[in-house]
């Protein structure tokens, strides 16, 4: 065999070569985003009405029937603003609220919002969670890597 023979064929090995390995990356990164790892998405509510709420629990409950029903993605519904008012014990969207807490999704009320409206947790639904405040409580999850919805 001549040198330049030998050459070529070594050359045709790598290029096959770094071909599977990234085909091999390729398809670890879509095993990651497809199933391998846990979707996460925030959902901001900071609007007063029952049609945004329907709106934003409807995203939550498709998005989780899409990757695969409860325990596949991690959803966190984040109300703060005006918004909290459909979290309060005498909600249009309280029934459908509690529904989606059964099914997995975290709904979630700030409390910088509720100290301002003079809302105590005794006026809220129950089952909900709590957080100090929802922009920051968005931020957060922003950073963990959550995808953001804002209807």
């Amino acid at each position: 065999m001549n040198r330049t023979a030998g050459t070529r064929s070594g050359a045709l090995v790598l290029v096959v070569l770094m071909g599977l390995l990234t085909m091999a990356f390729a398809a670890a990164a879509q095993a990651a985003t497809e199933g391998g790892g846990k979707q996460k998405v925030v959902v901001q509510v900071s609007d007063n009405s029952p049609g945004k709420w329907n709106l934003a629990l409807n995203n939550a409950a498709n998005v989780q029937n899409a990757l695969g029903g409860p325990g596949k993605v991690d959803i966190e519904v984040v109300a703060y603003g005006p918004g909290i008012g459909m979290l309060t014990l005498d909600s249009e969207v309280g029934s459908r609220v509690e529904n989606i807490l059964g099914k997995g999704v975290k709904v979630v009320a700030c409390q910088n919002t509720m100290r301002a409206k003079g809302l105590k947790k005794e006026d809220m639904l129950p089952h909900i969670g709590y957080v100090p405040a929802g922009v920051i409580e968005i931020m957060k999850k922003q950073q963990q890597g959550y995808a953001y919805i804002r209807p």
